[in-house]
Parts: structure tokens; sequence; C-alpha cells
């Protein structure tokens, strides 16, 4: 007998919605409400976007309102006493994008006046500080009861204006001043929760609210927001008919903080919905600041595989110094592969963490290069029809036409262009996109393989140089002198490519294969 399918919740953020009627399917995430609640009293959580911290957040409004019919199932049903019920004030940032501090200010007047007339109340004060005040003393004097204080996407109106300082900053002294109520009125608090993509420093963001806990690389809590495989294999059991179930994992899995691996929400309904492996999440909406930033950088891209940085350094983020690491982290394009404990330091070892974003990422800083999105597609059409065809000579015209579209502007100010890393970061970007098994660096006891790509029983290794004007044939000389080929003589046919760029001319000048 087939199993009975029920609705995919896809984007619905409010709690009650998913329960009513126990029609849509809902990972049961009560039993890590139930701890955190029992652990503390203020805490802080940075996850994606579209990972499911407002599903979670409103998860908490139901259970602490004492809504107890929609927990009809759950783990909290028989675990929570239902005879209480707390107030809750809930704010939220997660709509329309604010251009000004004059924004900010109408968004809280709103969200103000709606709390207020849900009890026939009327402000008492015109400012906005003096209103958070008020609105929760007074309701702490009406039910009796401390308020339960949540806040969704708390940091979405300085993300949104991240590329421009002044009024970054300015909203970041806006939120600072409101948020620095919630530690001045921690008499009145039940219970404090803050969630959002970036974790501001204390000292800019929360130098008010000193007693926030933040759970961000709690292993316990890993798994908070997000599925894990065994809620793949329970809850959506009826959906993985005729999905690969490796696939699935290969794709959409794998992001971490220092617990239990978890899926993206968002990525997992869309594939059960359209049966089909795509970026999904990545295309809603890949904030266009963060590949401005890494080009305007020249991120390294082959870098991206395997980044070092300590544990401080995640944390690390403000308007005025927004570091990579923590930048990918924190948005979701990297995530925690290691961690090395050392006397007085912890280091994170960070990587992609699924197909999803290491090809979609590596296409998209591809198309920032050459400025020409429908350019870079026909390229990777060709270079997958290439190797599919075997036609190794033919990727030198493609990989000369690719540097050619790249406008000269992008070299000025660039100092990696100068050295062989930055042109094989390019050809690098190119297989990742197409989602190839790649090696950078690949070690033998003859010394290091620049790249190895491995596709339909065939090993590529690649070797890439600079030099001046003319082909030296040094880079493929390399590749026969140091025996690299022996390591893979038992993986199947073995083909070796030496690359040589001209820093003058900014393109290849020789491509030999043997």
């Amino acid at each position: 007998m087939p199993m009975q399918r029920k609705r995919l919740p896809i984007g619905i953020q409010t709690f009650a919605k998913i329960r009513e009627d126990d029609a849509c399917y809902y990972v049961d995430k009560t039993p890590l409400a139930l701890r955190l609640i029992a652990q503390g009293t203020h805490f802080f959580l940075s996850r994606p976007r579209r990972f499911g911290k407002s599903l979670f957040l409103d998860t908490l409004k139901e259970l602490f309102e004492g809504n107890e019919a929609l927990f009809k199932g759950l783990h909290a049903e028989n675990n929570w006493d239902w005879s209480v019920k707390y107030p809750v004030v809930r704010i939220s940032f997660g709509g329309a994008s604010l251009a000004s501090v004059e924004d900010l200010g109408r968004s809280l007047h709103t969200q103000f006046t709606l709390l207020e007339q849900a009890q026939g109340w009327t402000a008492q004060f015109p400012d906005i500080r003096s209103r958070f005040v008020s609105l929760i003393q007074r309701l702490v004097e009406h039910f009796g009861q401390r308020v339960v204080i949540l806040v969704d996407e708390y940091d979405k109106p300085i993300l949104d204006r991240i590329e421009d300082r002044e009024i970054a900053l300015a909203m970041r002294e806006a939120l600072k001043d409101l948020y620095s109520v919630i530690k001045d009125n921690d008499a009145y608090i039940r219970f404090a929760f803050l969630t959002g993509v970036s974790k501001f420093s204390k000292v800019s963001l929360f130098s008010g609210l000193n007693n926030l806990e933040d759970i961000t690389l709690s292993a316990e809590y890993s798994a908070i927001c997000g599925y894990t495989d065994p809620d793949v294999d329970t809850v959506f059991a009826a959906e993985l008919e005729g999905l690969d179930r490796e696939e699935i994992k290969r794709w959409y899995n794998g992001y971490n903080w220092l617990g239990e691996a978890v899926y993206n929400p968002f990525d997992l309904l869309l594939l059960f919905r359209n049966r089909s492996f795509r970026p999904w999440w990545f295309e809603t909406g890949t904030p266009s600041f963060l590949i401005k930033l890494l080009t305007k950088r020249h991120q390294f891209t082959p870098a991206l595989e395997n980044m070092i940085a300590p544990e401080t350094l995640l944390s690390t983020f403000d308007v005025d110094n927004i570091p990579i690491e923590a930048l990918m982290f924190q948005a979701g394009y990297l995530t925690i592969h290691g961690v090395n404990e050392i006397p007085g330091l912890t280091q994170i070892t960070l990587g992609y963490p699924n197909l999803e974003v290491r090809t979609a990422l590596n296409g998209s800083l591809l198309q920032a290069t050459t400025g020409d999105h429908r350019n870079y597609a026909i390229h990777a059409g060709k270079l997958y029809q290439l190797l599919k065809d075997k036609n190794l000579p033919a990727m030198r015209d493609l990989f000369h036409a690719f540097f050619a579209t790249i406008p000269h502007e992008w070299y000025q100010n660039s100092p990696i262009a100068q050295y062989e890393g930055y042109w094989a970061g390019i050809f690098y970007s190119h297989f990742a996109a197409l989602g190839l098994d790649i090696k950078l660096e690949d070690a033998t006891n003859h010394g290091r393989i620049d790249m190895t790509v491995c596709f339909e029983g065939h090993v590529y290794l690649f070797e890439f140089k600079v030099v001046e004007l003319a082909p030296e044939g040094k880079a493929l000389q390399q590749l026969k002198d140091r025996a690299y080929a022996d390591k893979y003589r038992n993986n199947g046919p073995v083909h070796l490519i030496g690359v040589e760029f001209s820093k003058d001319t900014r393109n290849i000048v020789g491509f030999e294969v043997w």
C-alpha cells in the first residue's frame, strides 16, 4: 500500500497553518524548543535565509501563548505546562526592504500599533523606544506573567543597505537603541530569542544586551533549523519514490554548525514538488552584494573548497569590517567541515556544504567576471559537450575565447592576475560549476598536481604555468617528468594537459595535450 502523501509547506512560515488538520508535512522541532526554554532566557541564533527561522520563532510564539491544540501528537503536547499562558511581543523585519531609518521607524510604529490595538490600548509615548518599554510593562501588569520577546530577521534592515555605509550605520544605531530595551527590562522578560542571517559583533549592535547567549555554533542546536537525514527518511518517506537518495544528499545535505548536518528545507520541498535537481535555494536570491564583494576582492575561487579561519573570525561582522569567511559562512555558502582545537585557539575548516552551492556559486562568479550571463552559459554547455566527446584540443579555443571576454578593467588593481593561481581559478570554476569531481593541489609522491578532474571514467591532469609571450612547453613537461599519471593508472585513461598563460596578452598561449 503506498504511503499517504501530505501537502508540501512551501513558503509557509506560520505554525498554525502547517498544523491545522495535520494536512502538511511537519518536522517536530518542539524537543529542541523545550530544551532551549529550560536552558535559559536570552538567546541568539544565526542561520542563512530560508532555513526555517521564522517558522521556529512562530512555534515558540504558539507554545508560550498556550495554543495546545496545535501541538497534538508532537513532543510538546505532553511535556509543556499548558495552564500558563505568556504575553508575546513578536517583531519582524522579514518583509519589505527598508530604505532608510525613517522607513525602519514606520515599520516599528506599525508593528507596535498592532500589538497595542490587540489589547485595546493606544500608544502612551511618541518615540519607539519608550513605546517598547511601555508595551512590555503594560503586558506584564495586564497578564500577570512576564513577557516573551521574539525578534525575526533582526539584522535585515542593515543587510539590505550594507552597500550604503551611511544608511547601514544609521540603521545599526537605531536597532542598537531598540534592542537595548530588552536588557534594560530584564526583570519583565520570561524569554527572549533573536534570529538573523549575520552575527554582528556585540560591541557594535548588542553592547546593551550582553546577556544574550549565542547558540549558533552549539552542537546540540545544530539541527534547530533544517531537516536531518532521519527527517527525510521518515517524515518525507512518501516523497522519495523515483528520486535517487544519494543524489539528494549530494545536492542538498551538508550544512553544519558543529553538530548534526542538515538540509535546507526550501531545497527539499521544491525538489519534492518539481522532482528535479536544481539550485532551488541559490536561485531564490543570492545577494548581489556577495558576488560583487568576491569579484571586487578577486577571491581565489579554489580556496573556497578549504578555508581555515579562527572561530572568532566567524562572528566578526560589521558595516566596516566584512571578512569573506564570516560573510560566506553566515550566508550559507560555506559550512563547517572540521574543527582543530589548539591551546588558546579554535580553528574552523570551512568548505562548500553541497553540490548545489558549489556549482551555482562558481557559475555566478564566472558570470560576474565577464559581465555577460549568456556568454558563460554558452561556454559551460560547450565545455560539458567537449568532455563528453573527449575533444580536449578544442578546450584551448573555448577557454581562449572566455578569457578574451574578461574586461580590461577587471585586471586593474588585481595582483593575482600575475600568478598562475588566478588562471587556474578560472579553469577550476568552469569545472566546479558543472558539478564535476575535482581535486586541487592533488598530492603524489612526486609533487602536487595543480588540478585533477575525473569524468565518465577518464582522468584529466592539469598543470598551469605563467610565461612571457611565447609558449615554453614547461607545463606539460612537468606532468611527464614527475610521472603524475602513475597515481591514476588504475582509474581509467589518463590525459595530461599543460596550459601556459601570458601575463602580457592575458590569455592562453600554450595548450598541450598528451
